[in-house]
Order: structure tokens, then C-alpha cells, then sequence
């Protein structure tokens, strides 16, 4: 079994700030550092480092050889990035001294994926295999459409979350990997157990995956015996950096899915990385090894 992803690539330039910027100010930052990022790079290193056969692909701009090097490093392979003559897609990113942060993104080489390169990727890849999507790149319907025609397990994290996703087909997913804003976002309602309800409703197939920062995470699994449900609560920490949180927890979460563990366990395991990464500057350099998760856990 092995994991694609088929995601984005950003050069994410990071601001250190007072507070974030409103409408009509100009702000001194007190740093700024330009690191690899994006939700699918960081992903995919998060899956790697959890331990996953994990492939990636994508469009990589131009500007964007240090990604494709730091994802090679970190044990994906990138036989299926696809060089393209456009701006690598990037992110201004401010963080704030209790380690928030907002972020602007500009899309460039991600929104470049045609069907053709859909097409030559998914012939590589087939049934039980994972596919890992976000919101940060072009072709999402054309993707899960024949993703799930090939039998592959689908995983959506639909961030950020916008009109474009109402062409996907939720009901050809397996996963639905949300936070609370995309989960009120997609079900109307800000209550975890009322969000479940409407979305499982809708697409009652579909598993569900919210992590509501502070308070942990909460999971629903569709099973041929019924629904499966879960809770973690969030391993206290100071908070550096919570650039990666949701990805790193998504790589690991997944990591653990392919390996067979319990629910419980695999939220357990994703939430003890994500734990570990806010308590680190940067996106993707910030993310825990499977040594360091298991060291953690051990304690």
C-alpha cells in the first residue's frame, strides 16, 4: 500500500509580527525568513516521516528546485513533479507572539495540473492505494473522479475551503479531515456532534476527521458495522509556531491508517507529532520524525 499526494508547493515567506496587520496599517515585522511550505508538501513530508511510502505530485514552479530537494530528503519520492514555466506558488505568513497565524497565499505553479498529468499519474497507482488532496491546487473534480474509478482510498482536506470545492464529489471520498471553521463551513453548524450529523447525512459513505485545536479531535469512522467514533484530547504545550499543526497531524493520522492501527490510536499518534511541530518555528522543517512521536509517546 502507498500514498499519493497530489498537492501544492509553496515558498512560504514568514513574518514574526505584534500582532497581525488590519486594514490600513503598515507594520514593522520584527523577522522574516523564507522556508518550504504549503499544505501538500507539508503533508507529504509529514507522511514520510510517519513512516508511509509516499509519492507527490504536483506542478513545481518556477523558483520552487528547493522543494522538490527538501521532499527527496525527507524520503518522498517526486517522480511525478511536474516542472512547469510559472511563478512557484507561495504564502506571506505572519505569526504572532502566542504563535498564531494568517496566511495569504498566491497560487501560481499549483493551479497549473492538467488532465493529461492526472491521467500518467493515476496509471501508476491503484486500488487500497491512498490519494491525499487539499484545496491548494487546480482539477480537484477531475482528481477524485478518476481516483475513485481506479478503487483508491480518497482523502480530502478542503483547505482552503471556497466555492471551487462544489464540484467535487464528496460522496467518492473516504475521508473528510477538517478543523472547526471548515466543519461549521460545510455543515452550517458549529457544534461538532450537529456537524457530524449533517455531513454523515449527506455523504453517508464518507469519515470524518475534526481536530478543534485546543480541545483535541474528535473522529467518526464508517465501518460495515456502523459508525465508529473517537475522541483525543490535545497534548498541552507552549505554542512557537501553528504554521504545520494540521498538516503534520494529517500526515500522521494517515501514516497510522495505512499501517492498520485502531482509531483511537491513530489520533493519539497524529496528535502527539502536532503537539510536538507548534513547539517549532517554520512549516514543514517543524515536523517531528517517527523516532521523535514514538520517543514522545513512550514517555
Amino acid at each position: 500500500m502507498k500514498v499519493l499526494n497530489f498537492g501544492s508547493l509553496n515558498l512560504d515567506y514568514v513574518y514574526a509580527v505584534d500582532h497581525f496587520v488590519q486594514p490600513g496599517e503598515t507594520l514593522s515585522s520584527l523577522s522574516q525568513k523564507v522556508v518550504p511550505g504549503g499544505k501538500g508538501l507539508n503533508q507529504s513530508v509529514a507522511l514520510a516521516r510517519a513512516g508511509a511510502e509516499t509519492y507527490h505530485a504536483g506542478c513545481l514552479g518556477v523558483g520552487g528546485g528547493m522543494l522538490r530537494d527538501l521532499l527527496a530528503e525527507n524520503g518522498v519520492d517526486v517522480t511525478y513533479l511536474l516542472p512547469v514555466d510559472e511563478l512557484q506558488g507561495n504564502a506571506v505568513i505572519q505569526v504572532n507572539p502566542s504563535g498564531e497565524n494568517c496566511i495569504l497565499l498566491f497560487g501560481g505553479s499549483n493551479q497549473c495540473i492538467a488532465p493529461s498529468q492526472v491521467e500518467e499519474t493515476l496509471a501508476a497507482f491503484g486500488e487500497g492505494d491512498y490519494l491525499v488532496l487539499q484545496n491548494e491546487i487546480n482539477d480537484l473534480p477531475f482528481l477524485v473522479d478518476r481516483a475513485f474509478a481506479r478503487g483508491m482510498k480518497i482523502v480530502l482536506n478542503p483547505s482552503p475551503f471556497n466555492e471551487k470545492l462544489r464540484a467535487v464529489d464528496f460522496g467518492k471520498l473516504s475521508w473528510l479531515l477538517v478543523n472547526e471553521v471548515e466543519a461549521a463551513q460545510l455543515s452550517g453548524s458549529e457544534e461538532p456532534e450537529n456537524a457530524w450529523a449533517v455531513i454523515h447525512e449527506r455523504y453517508p459513505a464518507v469519515s470524518l476527521l475534526l481536530t478543534l485545536g485546543k480541545a483535541g479531535s474528535r473522529a467518526w469512522r464508517v465501518t460495515p458495522d456502523g459508525v465508529e467514533e473517537a475522541i483525543q484530547p490535545a497534548f498541552p504545550v507552549k505554542a512557537v509556531d501553528t504554521t504545520a499543526a494540521g498538516d503534520t497531524y494529517t500526515g500522521y493520522f494517515i501514516g497510522a491508517l495505512m499501517e492498520g492501527r485502531p482509531l483511537p490510536e491513530c489520533m493519539r499518534r497524529a496528535s502527539k507529532a502536532s503537539s510536538i511541530g507548534v513547539t517549532r518555528p517554520g512549516a514543514a522543517p517543524s515536523i517531528p520524525t517517527r523516532a521523535e512521536v514514538d520517543a514522545a509517546l513512550a514517555e
